[in-house]
């Protein structure tokens, strides 16, 4: 099965919210089998459908425990305090101490469109936080403080130019300041 390519900060797809899912029918379980596959490839512990530029409610997680494949998920509940470095497949070279709850409650579908309830804490908690945020168009550099922002806004300007390079006509570049 052929991986989806991984869409790169600041790509606007990873700013929209994504939306609700209908149902899950065998369209639906092949694009959770592809974006595992993907986040395998790039070796990565959680992905969200719009960092391959599906605009749909889809994660997927394996922190060690197991393919976790979610539609709709949604947080019902939280408690605590961690703070855990944190990267994203969306912005490489990137990688940042993020403040999230220690403990939480998802809901959402499975991939037989069974309603499944997941508790988890500590870095499955983190995945399952950072890959909901990715639906609502929330990116960990949002979520940074701003003495953490500025080590890596190089970086960030960096990622820009490339997009801005790999995107734009040739006539627009010309238009585009620097």
């Amino acid at each position: 099965m052929p991986v989806y390519s991984i869409k790169k900060y600041p790509d606007p797809v990873l700013r929209r919210e994504a939306l609700e899912v209908e149902g899950v029918g065998p369209a639906e379980r092949k694009i959770l089998a592809r974006m595992a596959e993907t986040m395998y490839s790039f070796g990565g512990i959680g992905l969200a459908a719009p960092q391959v530029g599906i605009n749909k409610q889809f994660i997927v997680a394996n922190v060690g425990r197991g393919i976790i494949k979610l539609v709709n998920p949604r947080i019902i509940s939280q408690e605590g305090e961690s703070k855990m470095e944190e990267g994203c497949l969306s912005i490489p070279g990137v990688s940042l101490q993020i403040k999230r709850a220690k403990k939480v409650v998802v809901e959402g579908l499975n991939e037989k469109e069974k309603e499944v309830k997941i508790s988890a804490e500590g870095l499955l908690a983190h995945v399952l936080q950072h890959e909901i945020d990715h639906l609502k168009g929330v990116l960990i550099i949002d979520r940074a403080d701003e003495k953490e922002k500025e080590k890596f806004k190089p970086r960030l300007t960096q990622l820009e130019r490339e997009f801005e390079s790999y995107y734009l006509l040739p006539e627009a570049r010309n238009f585009v300041s620097k």
